[in-house]
């Protein structure tokens, strides 16, 4: 027998199992399907929420406020201080009649609280973009700076949130991974149940192979074949599923930012074949692990 036609034989042999078994097959190919559709679900998450954060990163900026009584000139020095400094991109400049018309452009409704005040309550500010070595470190330093600067009531670094949330999504991404781990290792323990039951339904004609001299590898790897159907069916399920998820969240009704953040793109292909490979490397585990010595060790006798 050439190699070609021992993959025919046991790829028939795998889907002839499959079709007598078709229920508990199922059952098989639905475990695993839910276990890497929720670690998709959790990549996706991942995937998204780091794009995301990466752009954010990108538009990282301090903006430092100083007391309402500043003076536009000592903004203007301060700005051209600041400058100078390697760690700053740029610097704007942003006076109460600026600040004013950004609140009355963001928050319409708001305005007359500004005409009810008697003093300028909004105060002057200076945006400060940062080069792309400042915006992941040097943080106490640059704070230490701008607390120097006279009039400086507050400073808002966007660094501080950003770091924050970055460690969220890598608390995330374990969570997804050792959930999907624990849900990939209860869905192996269902296919390793699913072949050994099986293996036991055929048992006599395995013994029927042996006596007429058939190799390990003529009467396992059918079965082993069939592990690996249902994990690939397991993944290709999960990954329609994914698919699905990622069209009923990308919706117009799903508020703009909320939909930039977990579903602005989907996995990429390289991801979604690792999911169905990981399907395929869980079934062909499951049946790996149900076919111990004992299955086959022990010939049934024969009438």
């Amino acid at each position: 027998m050439t190699w070609g036609q021992a993959l025919a034989y046991f790829l028939r042999e795998a889907v002839k199992s499959l079709r007598r078994g078709w229920r508990v097959s199922l059952l098989a190919v639905f475990t695993i399907a839910v276990s890497l559709f929720l670690g998709g679900a959790f990549a996706l998450l991942g995937y998204n929420l780091g794009r995301q954060l990466e752009s954010w990163k990108g538009q990282a900026r301090i903006v430092v406020y100083f007391e309402p009584a500043t003076s536009d000139e000592l903004l203007e020095r301060e700005g051209r201080a600041l400058r100078e400094h390697f760690w700053v991109n740029h610097v704007s400049v942003v006076g109460r009649e600026e600040a004013r018309r950004r609140f009355e452009s963001v928050f319409p409704d708001l305005t007359d609280i500004l005409d009810d005040s008697d003093a300028e309550p909004l105060p002057p500010s200076l945006e400060i973009s940062l080069t792309a070595g400042a915006r992941s470190g040097r943080e106490q330093v640059i704070r230490d700076r701008l607390e120097r600067i006279e009039g400086v009531r507050w400073i808002d670094d966007d660094r501080a949130w950003l770091s924050r949330l970055e460690s969220l999504v890598r608390v995330g991404r374990s969570v997804g991974m050792v959930l999907g781990a624990l849900l990939l290792a209860a869905a192996v323990f269902t296919i390793a149940s699913v072949i050994r039951l099986t293996a036991y339904r055929y048992r006599e004609e395995i013994a029927v192979m042996r006596q007429v001299g058939a190799t390990e590898l003529i009467i396992r790897c059918p079965f082993y074949v069939e592990g690996l159907l249902q994990g690939l069916a397991g993944g290709i399920v999960a990954t329609f599923g994914l698919r699905l998820l990622y069209a009923w969240l990308s919706p117009d009704a799903v508020e703009d930012g909320l939909r930039q953040a977990v579903a602005a793109n989907f996995l990429p292909w390289s991801s979604l074949t690792l999911l169905v490979l990981l399907g395929g490397v869980a079934g062909t585990a499951g049946a790996v692990l149900s076919l111990p010595r004992e299955v086959f060790g022990a010939e049934p006798e024969l009438d």
